[in-house]
């Protein structure tokens, strides 16, 4: 009752101080120049986000006076309210600015041997303006935001688009409301800035592919009293901070609403505990992988050299030690070939010491790895169109439980690990995982139910006073070193196109490249967004002829190919007509072996680990299924690359043992009894 009373007196008062400070703020924020951002960021990495080492920040302390908790939140809105006036006046500034121009996009993807020609044209008289290394997130947001403005971009990356962290996310495109609390029991301005940030870029997100992307609800579930309006305060300053780029206000769901929606919601805790009821907040939702290739067509078809499995072996140096462009190995043919910039960009994310040490071996770290772990489970382990949030487990880690792709995956994150391309989760991770959701739901949580388990590595930039992962920084830095090489680190899926824009802008901040444009990705939608819309699957429903056996495609299937390729669906369906590709490559999955050929011939797929893992989504989904479409995909992939018997066989074996990585275990099921027909009608 005490805390349910301090939390009304704190609104009260709140809803007092945030007029006033409207009424007083001004309404001109003062101009930033880059410069400034980019030193704001430094100093902030380097050591304002946490409490002091030795100390027990407000955070840490479950036992801290509520009073005190409304205490700090009170100072958090009110700076929040000045942010909210700030916020206005440059939601009014960008409204008044032109539609960013539509830029003109290839007809079709160059072929590889066009890319590799391309790369070889960066000679020492004809340099590129930007090399970028990494083919994450934010390298391919730098390659999409250097070529709109009119620079020449290479980009290459030693694996896959994606391949790393980008694809091994928990596929949430959110500000961060843990971010929340720690910026109000830290009193922690800087952790308010970057919750600020991240919400806008949600936003951005998800209107520049909106058919990856999409609003989710997620539940809270309340199972004391005072949890309600506690919990409730924290999201209604979700939402405030958020502003006029909210998706749809948090709210209480009561006991019996909440099992309306989530059926599979316990009743009572094991401590004895009953429901009390759910807040319900918004957040984004998106494929991972999907959106991180169509960043790298994008900016090929925009004029970006990109080529994945190329990997940088050093760099190539100017008189005064400057770095001056790399010898990029490329993998598939084995050639090597020197590549000349004018400036160069480290996007490799939880690798960006590696790369900087190729130049300096005497370069101070900049990366403190953090494991995200994660499972997927069947989909009766949750709804299909509303998430769930553990907010405190044992060790005071979140755990989320999210529907996807028709599955349920559920993970958590801030686990120490090594830097690795291939991170594996560990038995103990991933029980403490089914341990958590197991105290929510009243499904019975089984080991055996894990289809796929993946681990993932976020490169938190370092603070010197961090006691833990979870108290280093989450925003992004762009350092230049010495020698020219410009870094970018840190920050999240939800931030990667800023973090490219302030990469770009670093860049052109050398006076090294010729005049560019402003940056104009705010408003630049992704291949696939121009035609699509909400019903386009029904269009490939009907316009499909399905050369197997009369009638309609199926219905999911339609589904999963709008999903995925957005306005690009129908040139996956032209090729299944055309070239009698419609079956499915596994049973109980709409992906179709058509997928195949178009992955190859406009998303720039060369293995078939790029296509089980980045261009649809079958490793991370259920591993059983995915061992048992591998033959024939790499068929299909044998018969369009013309690959002899012992290349079809090295692939497959290297595909399997990539599988391995995702596999959960001896108790993992088997995939829905699959074996009897792996290539099933559609």
């Amino acid at each position: 009752m005490i805390r349910i009373l301090l939390t009304l007196q704190f609104f009260a008062a709140v809803s007092g101080r945030v007029g006033s400070l409207r009424d007083e703020a001004t309404l001109t924020p003062p101009v930033r120049s880059f410069n400034e951002v980019h030193i704001s960021r430094k100093v902030f990495v380097r050591g304002t986000c946490a409490a002091p080492a030795g100390a027990t920040s407000a955070c840490d302390n479950e036992n801290t006076d509520p009073a005190e908790r409304a205490r700090l939140l009170l100072v958090v809105v009110e700076r929040v309210a000045v942010w909210q006036s700030f916020q206005f006046q440059a939601a009014q500034a960008e409204a008044s600015q032109p539609e960013a121009v539509k830029l003109q996009l290839a007809e079709t993807m160059p072929a590889r041997s066009e890319f590799v020609k391309q790369l070889q044209g960066g000679t020492a008289e004809k340099p590129f303006d930007v090399l970028i290394i990494g083919g994450g997130a934010t390298g391919a947001g730098c390659a999409v935001d250097a070529a709109s403005r009119g620079l020449t971009a290479a980009l290459v990356e030693k694996e896959d688009f994606g391949a790393g962290t980008s694809s091994r996310s928990t596929k949430l495109v959110h500000g961060g409301v843990r971010y929340l609390e720690k910026a109000v029991f830290n009193a922690d301005y800087g952790q308010l800035k970057l919750v600020f940030e991240a919400l806008h870029e949600r936003r951005r997100l998800l209107e520049n592919a909106p058919f990856l992307a999409h609003p989710l609800p997620i539940m809270t579930p309340c199972y004391k009293w005072w949890e309600i309006p506690y919990y409730w305060a924290g999201l209604k300053a979700y939402d405030l901070v958020a502003g006029s780029q909210g998706l749809t206000m948090s709210r209480f769901a009561s006991h019996k609403e909440s099992h309306r929606q989530f059926p599979t919601l316990a009743e009572h805790q094991p401590t004895g505990e009953s429901l009390k009821g759910t807040i319900v907040y918004y957040d984004g939702q998106f494929n991972d992988s999907r959106m991180n290739v169509l960043l790298a067509c994008t900016a090929a078809r925009i004029g970006a050299t990109t080529l994945n499995h190329a990997e940088v072996t050093k760099f190539l140096k100017d008189d005064q030690g400057r770095i001056s462009g790399a010898t990029v190995h490329d993998l598939v043919s084995g050639k090597r070939h020197d590549v000349h910039a004018h400036v160069v960009i480290n996007a490799t994310g939880p690798f960006a010491d590696n790369v900087r040490h190729l130049s300096d071996p005497a370069a101070s770290k900049m990366i403190m790895p953090s494991a995200g772990v994660h499972v997927t489970l069947p989909d009766y382990y949750s709804p299909e169109n509303i998430g769930m949030i553990v907010p405190k487990t044992k060790d005071g880690r979140v755990v989320f439980m999210l529907p996807w792709l028709g599955a349920t995956i559920a993970g958590t994150t801030d686990s120490s690990s090594e830097i690795t391309m291939t991170p594996q989760p560990t038995e103990t991770e991933i029980n403490f995982i089914l341990d958590a959701i197991a105290e929510y739901l009243t499904v019975r949580v089984r080991r055996s139910d894990v289809m796929s388990a993946w681990s993932g590595i976020r490169p938190l930039a370092v603070d010197p006073n961090a006691k833990d992962t979870a108290s280093a920084s989450r925003d992004h830095v762009v350092t230049t070193d010495p020698d020219g090489l410009i870094t970018v680190t840190g920050g999240k899926w939800t931030t990667y196109r800023l973090m490219a824009e302030d990469a770009i802008n670093a860049a052109i901040a050398t006076r090294r490249l010729p005049w560019a444009g402003s940056c104009g990705t705010h408003r630049l939608s992704l291949i696939g967004t121009a035609g699509w819309n909400s019903a386009l699957f029904t269009e490939v429903a009907q316009n499909y002829t399905v050369p197997h056996r009369p009638g309609a495609i199926d219905t999911r299937v339609a589904k999963h190919l709008a999903e995925s390729y957005g306005d690009r669906a129908q040139d996956v369906t032209r090729i299944a007509e055309r070239r009698k590709l419609g079956k499915r490559l596994v049973r109980g999955y709409p992906m179709l072996e058509a997928e195949v050929i178009y992955a190859m011939e406009s998303e720039m797929c060369e293995t078939p680990e790029d296509f089980i893992a980045r261009r649809t989504r079958l490793a991370f989904l259920d591993t059983a299924a995915c061992e048992l479409a591998l033959p024939r995909i790499v068929e299909l992939m044998a018969a369009e690359r013309g690959w002899w018997w012992w290349r079809r066989k090295a692939e497959l074996t290297r595909a399997n043992k990539f599988l391995e990585s995702f596999k959960a275990g001896e108790g993992s099921p088997n995939a829905m009894d699959l074996a009897d027909n792996h290539s099933a009608p559609a």
